[in-house]
Order: structure tokens, then sequence, then C-alpha cells
């Protein structure tokens, strides 16, 4: 049977959603079965027209005609959902739908997307959830509608290249080095936060956490790695709170400097939190520096729980609550032990579990 996957969101455009799928298709078991429709080039949405998808269906059509597909798999329920689900009721070609979670929480906000929403669902084949969260809210909002076995929680995975990275070359140990003199880390306890700088990721809260905290981890240093919308926010924060001499921010690190920073930390943190309906998906990155042999202190919010277990591979805490993130670095900070128990089998955790090869088999054997 041949696939098309149909979405929005695809490499080199940046997100984890596009790498999701960009990973699906690169370890894909019939890589001449599955073919890709994106909207790299805008040819999916137009903003002229009304509706702006119209021309979706369109090309969607024209696909499952010309490479003679069996299944589509969508990628986002709006507004290619409604295009998949318009051809569904024409030519009866079979669809499952993935979901992340803002994706879904935005599609049931208004009452005419939540019809809409609930046609598409009720008539898919599978629902594919990146997390167990998003499946839950699924399950809540269909009630009897659909049964569970048509919803299954297929978690994003790592590559395994990284997962065979685990050490440090000679290259990279020199740039570690440069990295620890360019920004005088000798002697630091470093806290690291990897992501966009979005609010719900919690780089507030972190930075509202450390006054208390430096006065038991005085050499902590707070290294957020990203860019964002929240910039100014943050800047603006770091220097209400006189935490100048106890913050880096880099904005413009590539991967390899941002991996050098894994290695870098004690502690890698986000304790992302749901507002509004926007919440962390999973968190890929809790799993990139467990890799590291890193402990993670995370939100317990969203779908952060499919990535980290409490006492398994990192601390879980109310994202609201400054004094329970305060509590969780210093408890890590004073503990190596427990750091590095935290880290080893946060490590052995993400490479046994979490490799896109096995994730993508997951997806694979539910379509067949």
């Amino acid at each position: 049977m041949r696939i098309l996957l149909f979405t929005l969101e695809y490499p080199p455009f940046k997100g984890g959603i596009a790498n999701y799928y960009g990973n699906l298709i690169k370890h894909w078991p019939e890589p001449d079965k599955i073919f890709i429709l994106h909207n790299n080039q805008g040819r999916l949405i137009k903003n002229w027209l009304l509706p702006k998808w119209l021309l979706a269906i369109w090309h969607l059509r024209k696909n499952i005609k010309k490479n003679k597909i069996g299944h589509v798999l969508v990628g986002h329920i709006l507004p290619l959902g409604t295009a998949t689900y318009l051809i569904f009721k024409i030519n009866k070609v079979k669809y499952s739908v993935f979901l992340h979670g803002m994706d879904f929480t935005f599609a049931i906000k208004s009452p005419r997307k939540r019809w809409l929403t609930k046609k598409i669902l009720k008539n898919t084949a599978n629902i594919i959830c990146a997390n167990a969260y998003t499946a839950k809210l699924v399950k809540d909002f269909l009630k009897t509608d659909i049964t569970n076995n048509t919803i299954k929680v297929i978690n994003p995975g790592i590559n395994s290249q990284a997962t065979r990275n685990t050490r440090l070359g000679a290259r990279q140990v020199q740039h570690e080095t440069r990295i620890k003199e360019r920004y005088n880390l000798e002697n630091k306890f470093v806290l690291l936060t990897v992501g966009r700088l979005v609010k719900r990721k919690g780089m507030d809260t972190v930075l509202a956490s450390l006054p208390a905290t430096l006065k038991q981890v005085p050499n902590l240093v707070y290294v957020i790695v990203g860019n964002g919308p929240e910039l100014t926010n943050i800047q603006s924060l770091i220097t209400k709170l006189k935490l100048e001499k106890n913050v880096i921010i880099i904005t413009n690190a590539d991967d390899k400097e941002r991996n050098v920073w894994y290695n870098i930390c004690d502690i890698f943190i986000m304790p992302a939190r749901n507002i509004d309906g926007d919440f962390e998906g999973f968190g890929i990155v809790y799993l990139e520096a467990n890799l590291t042999s890193k402990p993670v202190i995370a939100g317990d919010s969203g779908g952060v729980k499919d990535a980290v277990v409490n006492g398994l591979n990192g601390l879980l805490v109310n994202p609201e609550s400054t004094k329970e993130i305060t509590k969780a670095i210093i408890r890590l900070a004073h503990d190596k032990n427990l750091r590095e128990k935290l880290g080893e089998q946060g490590r052995q955790r993400a490479i046994k579990e979490f490799s896109w090869e096995k994730q993508v088999k997951k997806i694979y054997n539910i379509i067949k």
C-alpha cells in the first residue's frame, strides 16, 4: 500500500513537528511506498483565497491519483484534515490524523471548529497522538463517538546517531574548553535551558527562582540557549532581579554549540506549563540532555510526563511554583550521586525506548 504524508511543516522548516515528520519519512520501512505533500513552497495555503486551503484539496486529489495512494497521513487536523475528509467522502481513501497537542486544543476552541474536528476524527482510521496527555484530551472530547483502539500514542524519537555520539571527540572537547573560557565557567555550577523563547517554556519562573537558589548555590550560572518572542521580557526580568552576573543568553547557537552546552551543564531545566491550551507536547530536549547523562527538571504539565518520569530521569515540579523549582535545583546541586543516577538512568532509557527507527516502525505497523 502506498502512503502519503500530508503536512504544512516539513524540513528544512524548523520546529518539533517538522522534525517529527522528517524523521517519519527518513525511517519509513518501505521508502519507495511513502510520498510527501507539504507546504514549504506555499502551494497548499494561499492567503488571497477563501478558504485559504482550497488549493490543498486539488493538490491532494491530484497526488492520490498520480501515486495511487491508499492511505493519507494527515499532519495538521486543521486545515489539512478538512481537505482530506472531503476527499474521503468522494473516493473513500483511508486517512489517519496526527495530533501533537496545541494543534488539537486550538482546533476545538470555536463551535464551528469543534464540529469540523469531530467530523474529521470520527471518520479517521487512526488518531496518532504524540503524547498521552493529548490522547486523553481526544478521548474526553470524542467520548463514545470513537473506540479507544482508534487512538494510539507514539512519542517523538531521537536520532540513532545521537545515541552513538555520547562521548565527545577531541575537537568537541576543545570547543567545550573554549566555551568555558569565553564565559568564565571554571568552578561554576551550570543550569541550562535549550528552546524557543516562548512563555510556556518557563524561563521566567526559573529566573524568579534564582535569588533564593543563589543563597544555597552561590556559584550557579543559568544559561539560556535559544531565541524567540519572549527575549525582551526575559532580559527585562534579568535586570529587574539583578541577575546579570548569573545569567547568560545565547541566541545564535548552531546545533554543534547547542550539543556542547548539554555536555557542559550540570542540570537541564525547562519547567514548561500550560497557558490557555498552549502546552509542551513532549519535550525532546529532555531526552537530548539525558543522552549526555544529565538529569532534568521539568514542569508537570502537558505531554512532558511521557518524556520525564519523576525520580527516573529527572524531577517533575509544579511549573507555577518558584518554591518547588528552587527546591529541585538545590536538591540536585547538593547531591552529586542523585544527579549521576538520574542522568545515567535517563541516558539508558533514551537509547532503549526512543530511537526514531523504533517509533516509526510503530506507526508503520498501525497503518499496515
